[in-house]
């Protein structure tokens, strides 16, 4: 997998500031098709732009809609009176299931020769309940592969029938591409759902846009809906799009986790989407939430949630973010009715299982729900996306988690927020790291501690881990250019710095890693690919709050290349060599000076040369010569560089 495949995000500490949120995905689609129905032009304002509504856009002009693109996310579409122009298209839709379902309905009616198809996954997703109820007022569509899947072939039919049944509890999408298509039948028709409806705020959302283009339902329960005939779908002019309530969840649950406040502007307590809703299940996990009118904030006061036990129907998209905030809630989470996760873009309640119990939490998955306990600690994983936006947005949050989450996949949040991450960054901080490189006895290990020290951070002195794994070789009887062999110890060894103390498998160990044979053996050991890979993940777990200070040789370049301060300290081969050789002689060891200094300036050499990892000053860091600076000043330098950052 390519770097361009997956994005790392470094271990979260806290959540703060604003988010605008994109346009809704379901309004937009709604939007754009009754806008093409409709009779007159309609100014569609805030549309989202993402793969979806994208797939919408090319499929409406394929069939002969005109629209215009204004800049600015605003759209003019010239509605077509409930006449397509085209009788014959070929229609590709991706994986857009708000494309797909209500354009099969609104052709069926539409006296014309079509093909529609899509991504493999969308050939995947049931559609024979949509087919069988169009079938019932004499709609000819047919299967061009497995009954009961896209593709479909639409042809010309001659349509009858006044009442027709639907199953509800597979996807609302069904029932909301029948009722925004009836209208075009030119008769009264009534819908009776069969079952129980789920996502019934979905269909709350198409009932408001079609009176919003003029056309009423009337609505007995959730079991039968009318739509009479002599209605048609006008233009109201100008529409506003509103901004996406299940995205916002992840904002919102962004400041449940990191205390917040996290505000998100474009929904609020007047939003038509049943999602807003969302906000209800973080109070009752703890958090507080403040509403307006086109916002909505959360915090929680100390960062500590409960668990809770819930029924999802109303929030069917929004839920999945539950399912990574049961991460950080004291207790196990239990998430209801949620069958109609098995037929999105994945079968979400299986891919939540199979990613929440990478990152340690023990899953139960039913047909319709999922029940989740956190880990005592998350850990650091790779995080499939199944080719779902909604996995990679709502796994995000596990980064507060004090581990590494890497996103694979991570371009297909375009299909509905194309900058997520970006987005995301914005209102989350992470947990600081002062990356300290530099060359052999430059006094950055030294320095590194003390900066620690002063600012109260964790420590960690990267070149003892290679010297402490070159130390086990030894009591293991593992030679040094065993790779292999290297690579296994090294996942294996467990390393622990404890102020000044560091200890290795629980024994204490000290002058021993300090001699040149030492540095010596870690230097050479340093050189192998597999040894490096190995121990990075153990480096990446001293990362923790309230921050890192690290040094080495490439910990800005490579281990933490998103540090808030990177320093390359180094001084004069001729000053290393003197300070190393009054350290020798303050412990009472031996040393000959013009040696020191040879074997100075061939580490040097060695180390600036070699293919792995090679010693330099990495991008963004800044030099710090400590030639004729004591080890206060230098200490005193890296202090004052890191307070200007603020």
């Amino acid at each position: 997998m390519s770097q361009t495949e997956f994005i790392n995000l470094p271990p979260l500490m806290s959540a703060l500031g604003t988010v605008r949120l994109p346009g809704s995905k379901s309004i937009s689609n709604r939007v754009l098709l009754l806008a093409a129905l409709a009779q007159g032009t309609t100014e569609v304002r805030d549309l989202l732009h993402s793969d979806d509504t994208e797939r919408m856009l090319e499929a409406l002009q394929m069939l002969g809609v005109q629209i215009e693109s204004l800049g600015d996310n605003a759209y003019r579409v010239t509605g077509c009176a409930g006449v397509f122009p085209v009788k014959e298209a070929n229609l590709f839709l991706g994986n857009a299931g708000t494309a797909f379902r209500p354009l099969t309905a609104a052709l069926a009616v539409s006296q014309g020769h079509y093909q529609l198809s899509g991504v493999p996954r969308m050939h995947e997703r049931p559609i024979g309940d949509l087919v069988d109820a169009l079938r019932q007022i004499g709609a000819d569509v047919r299967y061009q592969g497995n009954q009961g899947f896209p593709p479909l072939e639409i042809f010309p039919a001659q349509l009858a029938g006044d009442v027709l049944q639907v199953r509800g509890d597979v996807s609302s999408q069904f029932l909301t591409g029948i009722l925004m298509a009836l209208p075009l039948v030119g008769h009264t028709v009534s819908v009776e759902v069969v079952g129980e409806l789920i996502s019934k705020p979905y269909i709350e959302i198409t009932l408001a846009m079609m009176e919003r283009f003029g056309v009423k339902v009337e609505r007995m329960g959730w079991q039968r809906f009318v739509v009479f005939g002599g209605q048609r779908y006008v233009s109201p002019k100008t529409i506003y799009v509103e901004g996406d309530a299940s995205s916002a969840s992840y904002f919102l649950a962004a400041g449940a986790i990191g205390k917040g406040p996290v505000r998100v502007e474009g929904v609020g307590q007047t939003s038509v989407q049943g999602d807003v809703r969302f906000a209800e299940a973080l109070e009752k996990m703890g958090t507080s939430i403040t509403m307006g009118d086109n916002w909505i904030e959360a915090s929680t006061l100390d960062g500590r949630l409960k668990a809770i036990d819930l029924d999802c129907n109303h929030i069917p998209d929004a839920a999945m973010t539950l399912g990574v905030v049961a991460l950080f809630a004291d207790g196990t989470t239990t998430l209801r009715n949620i069958a109609s996760w098995r037929v999105k873009e994945t079968d979400r309640i299986a891919a939540m299982a199979t990613e929440l119990r990478k990152l340690g939490a023990t899953v139960e998955e039913g047909a319709d729900y999922i029940r989740i306990t956190p880990p005592v600690r998350i850990s650091s994983a790779a995080i499939d996306t199944y080719d779902d936006h909604r996995m990679a947005m709502c796994f995000s949050l596990a980064s507060f988690g004090g581990a590494i989450v890497r996103i694979n996949h991570p371009k297909c949040v375009a299909k509905t927020f194309p900058d997520y991450f970006k987005a995301f960054a914005t209102v989350t901080n992470s947990i600081p790291v002062i990356a300290i490189d530099g060359p052999s006895a430059s006094g950055k290990g030294t320095v590194a501690q003390r900066v620690a020290t002063a600012l109260g951070m964790h420590y960690l002195d990267s070149g003892a881990l290679y010297r402490l794994l070159a130390l086990a070789a030894q009591f293991k009887g593992v030679v040094l250019d065993a790779e292999d062999a290297l690579a296994e110890l090294a996942a294996k060894i467990d390393i622990r710095f404890e102020g000044s103390d560091i200890w290795l498998d629980g024994v204490r160990v000290g002058d021993e890693l300090r001699t040149e044979e030492s540095g010596a053996a870690a230097s050479k050991i340093a050189a192998l690919p597999k040894v490096r890979a190995a121990l990075l993940d153990k480096q990446h777990a001293f990362r923790q709050a309230p921050g890192l200070v690290a040094d080495g040789r490439d910990m800005a370049s490579v281990v933490f290349p998103d540090s808030a301060l990177k320093i390359f300290l180094t001084a004069s081969a001729e000053a290393r060599a003197e300070r190393r050789y009054k350290q020798l002689k303050e412990k009472g060891l031996g040393a000959n000076m013009p040696a020191l200094l040879q074997d100075i300036q061939a580490r040097d050499e060695r180390d600036t040369q070699r293919s792995v990892a090679p010693l330099q000053q990495a991008q963004g860091a800044s030099l710090l010569d400590t030639t004729s600076l004591n080890i206060e000043q230098a200490v005193q330098q890296v202090l004052d560089r890191y307070h200007a950052l603020s």
